[in-house]
């Protein structure tokens, strides 16, 4: 009979994880304890100050990763599922900020008269007396903080995980509170709740896809970790045909999440349905999330079988970019225009990945392709987060206004708010002296060095066609006439001023000065096995 082994769990490497998830299960606590008239100022300190504190541990993990070969820095922890390392640090660090930048927005009060954006009971059914009375009496939801902080976890979890189960178990972590967050809209609540129904089934689909998917590349080589998923495939010791499928079904998964095409149908009507700091927060923490477990699960596991999966990449980050650039020239609403410029991000930061991966095979000067993804990821996630938090600011009596038609003349009434909207914008389209013209010289130039140009010449085209519908709502603010008393904007709290200064600083300083951030995506290393 064998002995019992206990498993042995580095805890000084991953406290950054335990500290969102003790606050998670804290938040719960507090909404069972805590009288509702407190609960607010409970939730949003505990939030904020556990935020903070993971953010402090994850740059004390990274001060002492260990340097394995002058390449990779880390280790494999807790038992083989979660990989510590440079890639995985630097998600880590970039995902916290995000989210502190997201609770603030979540937190935000003076732009609904005293409450958040959230619905005060959400049990109520829109438009019922019940839920009238939730909003006379000023009920709010403060369940959306344990909610916000599960996600985190799971997002932190995501490109962490060193083996497929885990992945999955992330995924799942990371969705299911986002589910909800996408239904509790103090306004709209009709299109909120039908969003998140669209969310949630669409999202029950893909997991059950990358699920099959785990099956079965466990079939083909008899482990759930990557690095004897990598060492079955380089020996090729199962059947191809598995492995081609649950490839095939692992990427439906990872794709949906990305807003890939043809898996995005699900983000304009999430994106225009969910209350806007959701919107915000998913927007960006979503794809730094997601794009971290595909980097890891196709260089890792898959790395040394590139050309089963680079030709997909290929025909997904040329569609992905001219159905996202597009489809967003026609919108008349801002967020749905913007969901489509995520989509259209996602197939630049897919061309990325197709670069050249190890730093070996690199000419001297040349980046690598997970220094420039990552590098992306933050132009992307920052520049994103600040345009929906600027979104946020223009509002009728209805509440938010998010019809293009209801932004002209906005430089006029506000031109402090069009002037950010517009350099958020400008980013996005990747005009020089903002982080995303840095952003995408980055991609480009990893995917040229792999050969990839014909990805490349697309990219080229679909950033022009991107350019377009962004100056068109440049143009828009700032040289169309009000429709009726104009557009207005309501003066937001320290909280959202913050969010928006953030985000306006580090688009502005990475467009001036990108190397530091470069270096530091570079320092990171490589992904370890």
């Amino acid at each position: 009979m064998n002995d019992f082994v206990k498993p042995t769990i580095e805890y000084a490497q991953i406290w950054p994880l335990l500290v969102v998830f003790g606050v998670a299960c804290a938040g719960v606590l507090v909404e069972a304890f805590v009288g509702r008239e407190n609960r607010y100022l409970a939730q949003a300190t505990l939030t904020l100050g556990g935020l903070v504190a993971a953010l402090a541990g994850v740059v004390t993990v990274a001060l002492h990763l260990e340097d394995l070969d002058g390449i990779a820095h880390g280790s494999i922890t807790t038992e083989g599922s979660i990989a510590v390392d440079g890639p995985t640090v630097f998600l880590w660090g970039l995902l916290l900020i995000l989210s502190i930048a997201g609770a603030l927005l979540f937190t935000e009060r003076r732009l609904e008269g005293g409450l958040t954006d959230f619905a005060g009971r959400a049990s109520t059914i829109p438009g019922s007396e019940a839920e009238r009375q939730a909003s006379t009496m000023g009920v709010e939801q403060t369940e959306v903080y344990p909610l916000l902080m599960f996600s985190v976890f799971g997002m932190m979890l995501f490109p962490a995980a060193n083996d497929l189960l885990m992945m999955f178990v992330a995924l799942e972590v990371m969705s299911l509170p986002l589910y909800l967050l996408s239904g509790l809209a103090r306004r709209r609540r009709l299109l909120s709740q039908e969003a998140a129904l669209k969310y949630f089934l669409l999202g029950a689909f893909s997991s059950g896809f990358f699920l099959y998917g785990v099956a079965l590349i466990y079939g083909f080589s008899g482990s759930m970790s990557l690095a004897s998923i990598s060492e079955a495939v380089a020996n090729n010791v199962g059947n191809q045909t598995l492995l081609l499928i649950g490839l095939g079904m692992l990427s439906v998964g990872l794709l949906f999440k990305v807003s890939a095409v043809p898996f995005q149908s699900w983000t304009p009507d999430v994106y225009q349905g969910a209350p806007t700091s959701v919107t915000a927060f998913m927007a960006a923490g979503t794809k730094v999330a997601a794009f971290g477990a595909m980097l890891r699960l196709f260089y890792v596991a898959f790395g040394t079988d590139r050309w089963s999966w680079q030709p997909m990449l290929w025909v997904i980050a040329i569609l992905t970019m001219l159905v996202g650039a597009v489809l967003a020239v026609v919108q008349t609403d801002v967020k749905r225009m913007l969901a489509y410029s995520s989509v259209a991000h996602s197939g630049f930061i897919i061309t990325g990945v197709l670069g050249v991966q190890s730093a070996a095979a690199l000419a001297k000067g040349e980046i690598t392709s997970l220094q420039a993804v990552l590098f992306y990821l933050v132009t992307y996630g920052f520049a994103t987060l600040g345009a929906f938090a600027v979104v946020t600011l223009v509002r009728d009596s209805g509440g938010e206004t998010t019809a293009l038609s209801r932004w002209a003349g906005l430089g006029r009434e506000a031109p402090v708010v069009a002037a950010m909207f517009a350099f958020f914008l400008l980013a996005m389209a990747g005009i020089p002296l903002t982080s995303g013209f840095v952003g995408k010289w980055a991609v480009f130039a990893v995917a040229l060095s792999a050969g990839a140009w014909p990805v490349v010449v697309v990219a080229v085209l679909a950033s022009m066609i991107a350019a377009f519908f962004y100056i068109r709502v440049i143009w828009l603010m700032y040289f169309s006439d009000p429709v009726g008393e104009g557009p207005a904007v309501t003066r937001p709290s320290l909280l959202t001023a913050t969010t928006i200064g953030l985000a306006l600083g580090v688009t502005l300083l990475l467009g001036i000065l990108p190397q530091p951030v470069l270096d530091l995506a570079g320092r990171a290393g490589e992904f370890i096995r």
